[in-house]
């Protein structure tokens, strides 16, 4: 057996679902009729983002005990590549008219890239990044070197 060099689907755990999926909502993503009244799923680009009740995700993975609390830093971090340092602050300017909080603005960072991060209403952290050196493909993929 090979386990295959990819990822189908990305679940965060929320508190508040109504308002994670709004958020979402507002970036233009569109909700997917597959949603039911617990989960909410957003088709990508040949990836699906599900948001899921965080205790019930807790519990589905058989985890007891979870903490009530949310972590200040889960140790995650979700990256939307763009093709230039100006569409990095764009894109982290427009994710705060959306209601997500700037936690690092964009600045040139010691790797030789631009980047900056948010996080959504529930706090799930996301790069928004460009990088001279893994360019973009024509669908907005990143391309790393052999």
């Amino acid at each position: 057996m090979a386990f295959q060099r990819r990822i189908s689907m990305i679940t965060l755990g929320v508190d508040d679902l109504a308002a994670a999926t709004a958020f979402y909502e507002r970036l233009g993503w569109k909700r997917s009729s597959a949603s039911q009244e617990g989960v909410s799923f957003f088709g990508l680009d040949g990836i699906v983002l599900g948001l899921f009740g965080r205790k019930e995700l807790a519990e589905d993975a058989g985890l007891s005990g979870v903490p009530a609390d949310k972590p200040a830093f889960s140790g995650v971090a979700l990256a939307y590549n763009v093709s230039s340092q100006a569409a990095v602050d764009e894109t982290i300017a427009f994710v705060e008219r959306c209601g997500a909080t700037v936690v690092k603005p964009g600045e040139a960072v010691f790797w030789g890239g631009y980047s900056g991060y948010f996080a959504d209403p529930e706090g799930h952290l996301w790069e928004v990044a460009y990088n001279p050196f893994s360019p973009l493909d024509e669908h907005g993929h990143m391309t790393l070197p052999e």
